[in-house]
C-alpha cells in the first residue's frame, strides 16, 4: 500500500481564505532545517509534476486493484454503516477523519464504499499529497486511481465534473496524532474544505472512521523534529515516533499494524447552500466547521462506547476465522 496521504491531504488554506491551493516553490532560506538544502531538487521536481494533466482516472485500472484492496482491508474486519448516505449520483464533498499513519485501512474502505454505492463509471476523486506525485511509478498509479493534487482549482473542477470528491482536512497532522488522542477529531482548524463547499453549493458527506488509529501506537507526532530536518520544504509536518514490539522506533522503521477492527460510518449529508452562508465570512465558516466536527466527534464517541477495544475485537475475529470478504461486509 502507499503512504497515508494518497487518498486525502490536509488542505492548505489560502491567505485570503479560499480553499486548498497549490503549493508555491520555496525560496532560498524559507526552510531552516538541518537537511533543508537536500530537499530542494525534490521540491522543484514535485512542483513540476503539478503541470501534468490531473484527471487521469481509469475505471478499468481501478477494477483490477479492487480485489487487492479488499484483501488488505479484510485483515481489519471492516464494517460499513449507512452507506446510503452517500448520494448515488451528482457532486458531493466527502470529508473524513484521517488515522493510522500510512496504513489507513479505513480510507481504503471509504474508497471502496464510494465505488460500491456509485459505481465505477461515475467519477470519484481524492485530494492527495503533492510529494507522492513526484515519485516514479507512484505518481502515475495515483492519477489512475483518481487522486489529484490538493488545490482549490483542481477541487472545484472535480466537483464541476459531477464527481464525489474525498478529502481529509486533518492530513498528516491528524493521521499521526498521538495514540492518546486516537478518538479525537482533529482538523487543526483548517477550513478550506468548508469554503469550497459554500462556493460550489455541493452537499457535504461526513464520514467517520473508528479503530484505524488503534492499529499502530503513535507516541509523538514529531512536529519539531520534522521542522529540524527541514521537511517543511516538502510540506511534511511530522516525523512520528512509534511504539513497536521491540520498543520505540520511527516512521522510517514502522511496526506492522495490529488487526484492529475498523468501523466506517457515513453521516447524513450537510446541505449549506440554502442557509445564506458566505464563504468569505469567518463567522459563517466557523459555524459550519463546528457543525461538521461536532457531528463527527459525537459519532466517534458513540462508536468508541459501542466497541471500546478494536484490537481485541479484531484479533477475536481473526481467531474465529470471521474475517469477511468485501462482498459480505455489512452496510
Amino acid at each position: 500500500m502507499v503512504p497515508s496521504q494518497v487518498l486525502g491531504y490536509r488542505e492548505r488554506d489560502h491567505p485570503e481564505g479560499t480553499a486548498a491551493t497549490a503549493p508555491q516553490p520555496h525560496n532560498g532560506g524559507e526552510s531552516r532545517g538541518l537537511l533543508a538544502p537536500l530537499w530542494a531538487p525534490l521540491s522543484n521536481h514535485i512542483q513540476s509534476q503539478r503541470s501534468a494533466p490531473h484527471f487521469q482516472r481509469d475505471p478499468e485500472f481501478i477494477r483490477h486493484q479492487m480485489a487487492m484492496v479488499a484483501r488488505y482491508t479484510s485483515f481489519f474486519s471492516p464494517q460499513v454503516i449507512d452507506i446510503d448516505n452517500i448520494p448515488a449520483e451528482g457532486p458531493a464533498l466527502v470529508v473524513g477523519n484521517h488515522s493510522g499513519i500510512f496504513y489507513m485501512p479505513d480510507v481504503w474502505v471509504v474508497a471502496l464504499s464510494l465505488i460500491r454505492r456509485r459505481g465505477l463509471e461515475q467519477p470519484a476523486y481524492a485530494l492527495a499529497y503533492d510529494l507522492l506525485f513526484g515519485i516514479p511509478a507512484v505518481g502515475p498509479f495515483l492519477r489512475r486511481i483518481g487522486a489529484i493534487p490538493a488545490g482549490g482549482r483542481e477541487a472545484e473542477e472535480a466537483l464541476a465534473r459531477e464527481a464525489a470528491l474525498l478529502v481529509y482536512p486533518g492530513g498528516d497532522l491528524e493521521a499521526c496524532r498521538s495514540w492518546r488522542r486516537r478518538n479525537r477529531i482533529d482538523f487543526g482548524g483548517h477550513t478550506g474544505f468548508i469554503r469550497l463547499a459554500l462556493r460550489t453549493g455541493v452537499p457535504v458527506v461526513p464520514v467517520v472512521g473508528y479503530g484505524s488509529h488503534d492499529a499502530v501506537v503513535v507516541v509523538a507526532r514529531g512536529d519539531r523534529l520534522a521542522r529540524l530536518l527541514g521537511l517543511d520544504r516538502l510540506r511534511i509536518n511530522v516525523f512520528p515516533i512509534l511504539l513497536g514490539p521491540l520498543g520505540l522506533t520511527s516512521i522510517l522503521a514502522p511496526p506492522l499494524p495490529l488487526p484492529a477492527a475498523i468501523t466506517v460510518q457515513f453521516l447524513p449529508p450537510l446541505d449549506w447552500k440554502d442557509r445564506g452562508y458566505d464563504p468569505e465570512n469567518e463567522a459563517d465558516v466557523r459555524a459550519c466547521y463546528e457543525e461538521i466536527t461536532g457531528a463527527m466527534q459525537e459519532t466517534l464517541d458513540h462508536l468508541h462506547a459501542e466497541h471500546p477495544h478494536p484490537v481485541q475485537r479484531g484479533v477475536a475475529n481473526l481467531l474465529r476465522r470471521r474475517t469477511v470478504p468485501w462482498e459480505e461486509v455489512p452496510s
